[in-house]
């Protein structure tokens, strides 16, 4: 079972509109990183495939595509590949965010 990070305000003392993670921002902020890119609707491929709608930033860590999915004003990434973990940090920094587990 793989572990799933939450990038997020919540936990912190702001008013309400501060204490999301808008879109928009995420919009911005992963526009201006080289290694992302947005995507509306993110594929998984295996002995089947689906497709999930919604905001996905896909970060290319060599061949490998991860997707970290904006939803309800946090990002969620799973922390199946090691390398993701000092990226979400990373992340969470610049938009001066929490990582939660779960």
């Amino acid at each position: 079972m793989s572990q799933r990070y939450r990038i997020t305000r919540a936990m912190q003392e702001k008013d309400d509109a501060a204490s999301t993670i808008s879109l928009e921002e995420c919009k911005l902020y992963f526009a201006s990183q080289p290694d992302f890119t947005y995507t509306s609707v993110f594929t998984v491929t295996g002995a089947t495939s689906m497709s999930i709608e919604g905001d996905f930033f896909m970060w290319s860590c060599g061949d490998t595509k991860i997707p970290f999915r904006h939803y309800q004003g946090d990002i969620y990434v799973s922390g199946t590949n090691e390398a993701v973990i000092p990226r979400m940090l990373e992340v969470a920094s610049e938009l001066e965010a929490d990582v939660l587990e779960g």
